[in-house]
């Protein structure tokens, strides 16, 4: 199929996946303040959002965004907007209480967790930039401009992310159900996770 040392790239995308980010502070922050439904659709979310820069990339359009300083500056900006957005929501939520058994049951909510997982990895250019430079690493010269390597490299990284961000998801909500008895944990998660939401985005548009 065109793809090289295949286990070696398997073992060095779990290393990537397993290194906290934006995308692992997002899942957590889902799953200990909304409970463990939520955590699920921000997992899907997110790795739906690393096959889209999957599909971008073998279709050539990362490359486009590699070499257009104004179509990365744009894509990083807005995802700077949206992660200081997703902060301040969070630092202006003071309710007490998880509630998490009421949450988890509204669907429009858990829809806007899938969402909100996806916005937040599509506007990380960085993303999109990883993968171009990870990639073709593992892809047979003679094959590099075939996007069918590319495509099944990148939905490999998405089924590892998956698995990875779903066990967070079951250990954090495990975690939860000893610590939803304090009032005050929810207004100390909001503000934690709001400054490190806004600390991110600062992070990407400092890129």
């Amino acid at each position: 199929m065109g793809i090289e040392n295949f286990i070696t790239f398997m073992l060095t995308a779990l290393v990537f996946v397993i290194t906290p980010g934006i995308d692992t502070v997002f899942v957590l922050n889902k799953s200990i303040g909304q409970g463990r439904k939520s955590g699920i659709q921000a997992t899907l979310g997110i790795n739906t959002g690393i096959l889209a820069h999957i599909i971008f990339a073998a279709l050539g359009l990362s490359v486009v965004l590699s070499k257009s300083d104004i179509a990365f500056t744009l894509i990083k900006y807005i995802g700077f907007l949206y992660l200081i957005y997703l902060g301040y929501l969070k630092l202006k939520n003071n309710k007490k209480g998880l509630n998490i058994a009421h949450e988890v049951t509204q669907n429009k909510k858990v829809k806007s967790d899938f969402w909100s997982g996806f916005l937040t990895n599509t506007l990380n250019p960085k993303v999109a930039l990883f993968f171009l430079a990870f990639f073709p690493q593992f892809i047979n010269p003679d094959q590099i401009e075939n996007p069918i390597p590319f495509i099944l490299l990148g939905f490999t990284f998405a089924l590892i992310g998956t698995l990875w961000y779903l066990g967070l998801t079951f250990f954090a909500t495990t975690f939860t159900q000893k610590i939803k008895s304090n009032p005050n944990f929810s207004i100390y998660l909001n503000k934690f996770s709001g400054i490190v939401f806004i600390l991110m985005g600062i992070k990407i548009v400092l890129t």
